[in-house]
């Protein structure tokens, strides 16, 4: 089973964003960040989601995916595949759609404080960000 923590980070609402992922299968841990451009908070946190399950199918096909985040907007529109936003319906179909090929997608809400090296990678993406455009 692959762990995998996501979180996403917004400077402002709507605003740079950026994802960090942390998985850890078994004795091995990886760290991913993506600068995600403009989008609000909640957004960030869906793309994050994306970005984790792009991973996954390129490095660890047909595993078994055990997600965990902070957001409980992301956690309960995956787990109840409803949501009424517009702006994350084409979000949690993209979701649905790679989470569909791994025999079995779980994620579920953990604190903030468990979730603090994704959380920090998410940041970590869009300082990276700024200083390039410097």
């Amino acid at each position: 089973m692959i762990e995998v923590y996501t979180d996403g980070a917004s400077n402002g609402d709507p605003g740079p964003s950026g994802a960090g992922i942390y998985i850890k299968q078994g004795h091995n841990q990886y760290n991913y960040t993506f600068f995600l451009g403009n989008l609000s908070n909640h957004e960030a946190e869906f793309h994050a989601v994306i970005q984790a399950l792009i991973i996954c199918k390129e490095k660890f096909p047909n595993e078994i995916l055990s997600f965990r985040a902070d957001s409980k907007i992301v956690v309960e529109t995956i787990e109840k595949n409803y949501t009424k936003n517009k702006a994350f319906i084409p979000l949690l179909q993209t979701i649905h759609e790679h989470s569909s090929h791994f025999p079995h997608f779980f994620i579920k809400w953990i604190p903030e404080k468990q979730n603090m090296h994704a959380d920090k990678l998410a940041r970590q993406a869009i300082r990276n960000h700024h200083s390039k455009i410097r």
